[in-house]
């Protein structure tokens, strides 16, 4: 949706075609009884992002109303520690300080170089094409590259964290970093460390109607441009003539198009759209980031110990990892994320209840035994959430319904559930992901979190922005 706003300001008319009844993929909602659910995304970064195409349509932002929340996170220890992370980065430092006796200088310090590895190599490779000389050869590479030793490519996450912090708990809390898009603490690059800048430097923000107010904006916003919506239209196949994309088959249906541009996971478009599929499992074997396991509960109570985001922390972090990435089973105890939005929208569940969105990471679909593993891990989750609150959970979920690695598979064409596609746990992960264009067909663009820069909002919303950057290229 992001990318058709900006080709239909380019001077394209523009058409959508979804498989689905709705709009947004994995960002969307759940309605059961008088619970309401982001299904998808819950945790929302660099507004921006959402903002400029406002802007670029020459709409006024306010028509995306969000706010910066005062508190990021709650944590909570298997030893009973508990904490909040304030959205304040003086402020969290006290905390951590406080809480898991870390020096303040020294956090102080791990926060500034997130935020310096952010403004050089994260903006460099987020926002810039990997395929372009241009995008290494300017002031801001030059920077990034007289700093190179400092950048974290040489160690991992883990390590990184092991060698600056003294507690645990500290390395384990950074560590979390590492699965935002959905990759290994223990294997992916030290860089990663800069993600905490995007919470307690820019900022954790939540819209107004809830996370699925992002894909309706947008939706809103194209369809006041002109873009047309096909729901229900699942495409078969890209039709191409002479090695160029010339339309699409969608329902027995041929439209023609002078550009098309995919959101598809890249090895499904290559192997399954195009009937290219020596291509296609080029992009189908690079390591998978986690999928997930994610129950919607309404819970009949109200609970005074959480907040809008809250992470249950497992007691072996390297062995959940392991079992992820190594093993690629469900590890024996896992980190449990609990989001509630009915703490900041409280239309979300009734007076008396939340809704409550509980996730734990999974490895990608391979045709494990699920429908043993589920039931298992959502054993152990209740159990670790009623020690932690105090109360027998199961006994209090009113509604209930699940998006787990084959559900989401199926229903967002994510090859095993992988959330992010590929995984970053290799420190060339950046320039194995796919171009924002296809160099087999001509007239052939790829958004979408399986092509780079990668998966999730921020960085959907900065692959739209590449792939019309290269159509408005091709057009000279």
């Amino acid at each position: 949706m992001a990318v058709s706003i900006r080709l239909k300001l380019q001077g394209f008319d523009v058409e959508i075609f979804e498989a689905n009844s709705y709009i947004g993929g994995k960002l969307t909602e759940i309605q059961l009884g008088r619970y309401r659910f982001d299904a998808g995304p819950s945790l929302f970064t660099m507004p921006h992002l959402v903002e400029e195409l406002f802007w670029i349509a020459g709409k006024k932002s306010e028509e995306f109303p969000f706010k910066k929340l005062d508190e990021v996170c709650r944590y909570f220890f298997l030893d009973g520690l508990r904490f909040k992370a304030p959205a304040d980065k003086e402020k969290l430092i006290e905390e951590i300080h406080f809480h898991l006796d870390e020096d303040k200088s020294v956090v102080r310090k791990y926060l500034e170089s997130g935020r310096f590895k952010y403004e050089t190599v994260g903006k460099l490779f987020l926002e810039r094409c990997l395929r372009k000389p241009s995008t290494f050869m300017n002031k801001q590479a030059l920077k990034a590259y007289l700093k190179i030793n400092t950048l974290g490519l040489t160690t991992n996450l883990n390590a990184y964290n092991e060698a600056t912090f003294k507690n645990p708990k500290t390395i384990q809390l950074f560590n979390r970093y590492a699965t935002y898009n959905g990759s290994d603490p223990y294997q992916t690059p030290a860089i990663m460390s800069m993600i905490p800048h995007l919470e307690f430097g820019l900022g954790a923000f939540f819209p107004k109607n809830g996370m699925i107010q992002i894909s309706q904006s947008i939706a809103k916003l194209a369809e006041s441009q002109g873009v047309v919506f096909h729901l229900n239209a699942r495409v078969s196949s890209i039709k191409t003539e002479k090695g160029e994309a010339i339309g699409i088959e969608a329902d027995g249906q041929f439209s023609k198009a002078e550009v098309v541009v995919s959101a598809v996971d890249v090895s499904q478009t290559y192997s399954k759209l195009l009937g290219m599929q020596g291509v296609g499992e080029k992009y189908l074997n690079l390591p998978k980031s986690t999928s997930a396991i994610i129950w919607y509960w309404g819970i009949k109570r109200k609970t005074v110990q959480t907040g809008l985001h809250n992470i249950f922390f497992s007691s072996d972090y390297k062995a959940e990892f392991a079992s992820l990435f190594q093993k690629k089973e469900m590890p024996a105890e896992s980190t449990i994320y609990l989001n509630i939005s009915s703490k900041e929208r409280p239309e979300d569940a009734p007076d008396f209840g939340e809704n409550w969105f509980v996730m734990v990471n999974a490895t990608a679909n391979e045709g494990q035994d699920w429908d043993k593993w589920i039931p298992e891990t959502r054993k152990k989750v209740i159990a670790r959430l009623s020690q932690e609150l105090g109360f027998d959970v199961e006994s209090e979920i009113e509604v209930e319904t699940i998006l787990e690695p084959r559900t989401l598979e199926s229903r967002t064409g994510a090859v095993g559930g992988a959330l992010y596609g590929s995984n970053s746990n290799s420190k060339f992960a950046a320039f194995l992901r796919h171009a924002n264009f296809s160099s087999e067909v001509k007239n052939l663009f790829f958004c979408g979190g399986t092509v780079h820069p990668g998966g999730g909002i921020p960085l959907a919303l900065q692959s739209a922005s590449i792939a019309a950057d290269y159509v408005k290229a091709r057009k000279g």
